[in-house]
């Protein structure tokens, strides 16, 4: 299992493969369409951010509201497909890592090559064992969106496996040749 501190240097994403099990320790950021769209619109008309990219991890959740003595309510991750449109942006804009669930477009692989950034799965049902793996959480940014406002999360041994590695490969890829191939 490789361990990753982020926010995540180019060296640390360019070392992982398809398939690498990871364990996250450090700081990433929930966002969403919504929070994807505001973001894009701020780079648009030349605003700086609410959160630095660089070296940054968004994971694509909108957690539910904690229970009583809890940090974060339910954290399971949503479809990565739906932020496609705005992905690459923010990959050439410095973001390292993204973490949903599902398949990415052709688009967002290339710029993940480019720019030596990956994409990490986790299991989508899991929310509430994730959710034990974020020690703090706070909104950051667009709190007006509720659910899907920008939380600044604190993670301890986050589990995830890379789905899209830097050099272009994906275990989704093999998993589409040995079901073509009927094995």
């Amino acid at each position: 299992m490789n361990r990753l501190r982020a926010p995540l240097r180019e060296d640390d994403v360019r070392q992982l493969k398809a398939g690498d099990e990871v364990a996250i320790d450090g700081i990433i950021y929930t966002a969403r369409d919504m929070a994807h769209k505001r973001l894009c619109a701020a780079l648009d008309r030349g605003e700086e951010l609410p959160i630095k990219l660089e070296g940054a991890i968004l994971y694509f959740v909108g957690p539910t509201p904690a229970r009583p003595g809890r940090v974060i309510g339910s954290a399971g991750p949503t479809t990565s497909a739906r932020m496609d449109p705005f992905s690459p942006r923010l990959i050439a804009h410095g973001l390292r890592a993204m973490i949903g669930k599902g398949y990415r477009s052709d688009e967002v692989r290339q710029a993940l090559r480019q720019y030596g950034a990956a994409h990490l799965a986790t299991l989508g049902g899991a929310g509430a064992l994730l959710s034990r793996h974020i020690v703090r959480a706070e909104v950051v940014a667009y709190e007006d969106l509720g659910t899907e406002a920008i939380r600044r999360l604190e993670v301890v041994d986050f589990p995830a496996v890379v789905a899209y590695d830097a050099a272009g490969n994906s275990v989704y890829d093999s998993i589409t040749t040995k079901t073509q191939s009927g094995a």
